[in-house]
């Protein structure tokens, strides 16, 4: 389940609403870093280098996660409306599990 807090009905806003461009910026920045560890691959790069390059990526992506769930907590939960709070923590700490590879 997505929550979602609404100005107007007909646009949600999340929260990283206000931080998307640069969102989207580092994302597409870690698409690169994953095209190129696909460019080492052909070119049959040596091993540990091809791991150098992936390890900087998951970095990347790991930062990226942090902060949407640091923008989901402020916006969401801590906040959204009193009565939701409990609900979307939980929601959160399931995601964050979920993320941590244990849930």
């Amino acid at each position: 389940m997505v929550s979602t807090m609404t100005t107007d009905t007909s646009v949600p806003t999340r929260g990283y609403t206000e931080e998307k461009d640069a969102l989207l910026k580092r994302l597409r920045r870690i698409e690169g870093q994953v095209r190129g560890v696909e460019r080492m691959v052909e070119d049959d790069r040596w091993c540990p280098d091809i791991l150098a390059q992936i390890a900087a990526a998951q970095a990347a992506l790991d930062a990226v996660a942090v902060g949407l769930v640091e923008d989901h907590a402020r916006h969401c939960v801590i906040g959204g409306p009193p009565e939701k709070q409990e609900e979307r923590t939980a929601e959160l700490m399931s995601a964050v599990k979920r993320f941590m590879g244990r849930g």
